[in-house]
């Protein structure tokens, strides 16, 4: 049986090694996500459907999670496209009260009865 001698020149190792950087650097670029929690004023199911739906389409918004027992909401995001403050406003123009931000009335008018703050959670 023959065998072969593979010769690898320095040239073939640097390409090798600066693909292989490339490859991690990317993926390392892809994981960088921030998570925050943010008090709010939601009290039901449908609070929590329409909090997911409408910030699903925030820009750099990764994932969202509505507590309605603790009435927190999480956020994963990217920050080099959005950031926390931003997020909270998107909230509040959906008619929710985001820590110490106050729900926009226009967009808190608009919301049904039993989404209303006095409303108990239920």
């Amino acid at each position: 049986m023959k065998t072969r001698n593979i010769n690898l020149n320095p040239v073939m190792l640097f390409a090798f090694a600066i693909l292989f950087t490339g490859n991690v650097n990317a993926q390392e670029k892809k994981s960088k996500t921030e998570t925050i929690e943010i008090k709010s004023s939601v009290v039901c199911g449908m609070c929590k459907e329409k909090i997911e739906k409408e910030l699903a389409f925030e820009k750099g918004v990764k994932a969202i999670d509505v507590d309605l027992k603790s009435q927190i909401i999480t956020v994963t995001f990217n920050p080099k496209k959005t950031n926390e403050e931003k997020i909270k406003v998107a909230i509040t123009k959906i008619g929710y009260d985001a820590d110490d931000l106050i729900a926009e009335d226009k967009a808190y008018n608009k919301l049904p009865a039993c989404c209303k703050k006095d409303v108990a959670p239920h």
